[in-house]
């Protein structure tokens, strides 16, 4: 586990993503008002419509400036820290390079492991990046030096919101084409598509929650054994980083052959689509066709809708990519398996690239092991609180400031100061870049 101390200096350095702007933006004030400095790199009009303040530097050039454009301001405006959302878009992997190449800290934030109502800040990156330890020994030395965190929900976050500044933000970005000329998109999907995709979605959305409630009811009530496969979003990154898959086509057919080789006969795949899919892709035909060709097509079962906690709750076992879903089902006690790389890829956890035997002989996790998992990671690497709605997210807000503060990246606070000190080195400064 990494461990750092305390920075007297900090000039921390943000790469903004607009959909958790206002997050972001809270922090670079708190940080100026505790006299650190923040700066931000442009990349499109959506970046510059949720900035709104000072100290930030647009960038219009091409992929092949930036490495030297992102150095430069590095060493010029002598930055200690950079965070940023996304860490495997293409300007971010860039500049993580160049930072790391100067001993810069480098701290990544994204949607919490322990969901709903937590946010992930750790070192380098999620997931592959992630600097958690996989041993299960130093899982539970880690463990056994931190408080328990109590896990119950405390905040809800927004939807609406959410959604709204993702609308804003990349429309933005595409009015704002001849500002930045060279602005390209890394998704599977245009937001243009993804936004068209939903609308259908959205006005059908009664009638698929109807029809997969009643899926559920009827795959309850047989009750023969299944396992269940919850598919990630075909955008997400993590997918094509940190798993041998580039989109859901290939694990779908590789998991139904699996399946229908292996699992007993009187088994289930029940295949659940995920609630934020655009409809880009008839994943249904998908897997109907996998189904038939391995001759399986009774037993595989695909749904658009229904509660994921009921049919985990009543799941044999669960495969993912590297969803936080499976962690979800670790703490439902469910056998997990990942087809990707994942945190939680601990041995005594999941099994790890077992897919033919899982089927037969889906092993649960040991609970203790499992508790000191959680109890480890809640305090190093998560912190509490949403990204778009009070009071979750001022909580976020100032777990982050403590945490960035204090330097306690990937490693448990201290015991809070009995009373707050002078200062005693000069003023310190933060960066920000989008």
């Amino acid at each position: 586990m990494d461990t750092m101390s305390p920075v007297p200096e900090r000039r921390v350095f943000l790469f903004l993503q607009g959909p958790i702007a206002p997050f972001f933006r809270r922090i670079a004030a708190r940080l100026e008002a505790e006299g650190h400095r923040c700066l931000r790199v442009n990349f499109n009009l959506g970046d510059a419509l949720f900035w709104r303040r000072p100290g930030a530097v647009a960038y219009r050039g091409g992929r092949p400036g930036w490495p030297a454009f992102v150095a430069d301001l590095l060493d010029r405006e002598g930055v200690t820290d950079v965070v940023l959302m996304a860490e495997q878009r293409w300007h971010h992997r860039v500049a993580i390079a160049q930072a790391q190449a100067r001993g810069i800290q480098v701290i990544s934030t994204d949607f919490g492991y322990l969901r709903p109502d937590w946010i992930t800040l750790e070192r380098d990156g999620m997931t592959g990046w992630s600097r958690f330890p996989r041993d299960p020994e130093a899982i539970r030395e880690l463990a056994a030096r931190v408080p328990a965190e109590p896990l119950a929900k405390r905040y809800d976050d927004s939807f609406f919101w959410l959604a709204t500044w993702d609308v804003v933000y990349h429309l933005g970005a595409i009015l704002g084409w001849a500002l930045y000329p060279f602005h390209r998109w890394e998704h599977v999907h245009h937001p243009l598509m993804v936004y068209a995709g939903m609308i259908p979605r959205l006005l059908q959305g009664r009638r698929r929650r109807r029809r997969a409630r009643r899926t559920v009811r009827k795959v309850l009530a047989s009750r023969r054994p299944y396992f269940l496969f919850p598919l990630q979003m075909e955008n997400d990154s993590q997918i094509r980083a940190y798993s041998p898959y580039d989109d859901l086509a290939r694990p779908i057919r590789d998991v139904v052959a699996s399946f229908a080789r292996h699992a007993p006969a009187q088994a289930r795949l029940v295949v659940k689509l995920h609630p934020l899919d655009p409809g880009l892709r008839d994943f249904a035909r998908m897997v109907r066709r996998a189904a038939t060709r391995a001759g399986v097509a009774t037993r595989v079962i695909y749904l658009d809708g229904g509660s994921l906690e009921r049919l985990l709750a009543h799941a044999h076992g669960v495969v993912t990519i590297n969803s936080t879903v499976g962690l979800w089902a670790l703490r439902h006690d469910k056998p997990v398996v990942t087809l990707g790389d994942a945190i939680y890829n601990v041995p005594g956890l999941v099994t790890i690239g077992e897919l033919d035997h899982f089927w037969t002989n889906p092993e649960p996790p040991d609970p203790e092991l499992r508790d000191a998992f959680v109890r480890a990671v809640a305090a190093t690497i998560q912190i509490r609180g949403v990204y778009h709605l009070e009071p979750g997210l001022t909580a976020a807000v100032e777990a982050a400031i403590e945490r960035l503060t204090r330097g306690c990246i990937n490693r448990p606070l201290p015991p809070a100061p009995a009373f707050a000190a002078a200062p005693s080195h000069p003023p310190t400064t933060a960066a920000t870049l989008g």
